[in-house]
């Protein structure tokens, strides 16, 4: 039979991956603290620098987003209202 397959949280790999990133201790060394294989822990390394920058975005990006979206969905609503009370003027004559 063969090892089994280690599976790891994603709050471990990511503080291995921002321990390699500190770069206080070399990879042989995280790699024995946390037993995990070197190659491993510079993959979670570059997932981290690869990913970071989408923890910001996300939220410019939905600011952005409510800033045009916003004004439009209150025009539309207007223009709603307008239609309505347009309809129930005709409805009663």
């Amino acid at each position: 039979m063969g090892k089994k397959r280690k599976y790891y949280t994603a709050q471990f790999k990511s503080k291995v991956a921002i321990a390699a990133l500190q770069e206080r201790k070399t990879l042989q060394e995280l790699s024995s603290e946390y037993g995990v294989h070197a190659t491993q822990i510079s993959s979670w390394k570059q997932q981290l620098l690869s990913n970071c920058s989408d923890l910001f975005q996300t939220k410019k990006g939905d600011e952005v987003l409510e800033q045009k979206l916003i004004p439009r969905l209150y025009e539309r609503i207007g223009e709603l209202e307008f239609e309505l009370n347009w309809l129930k003027k005709k409805h009663e004559s």
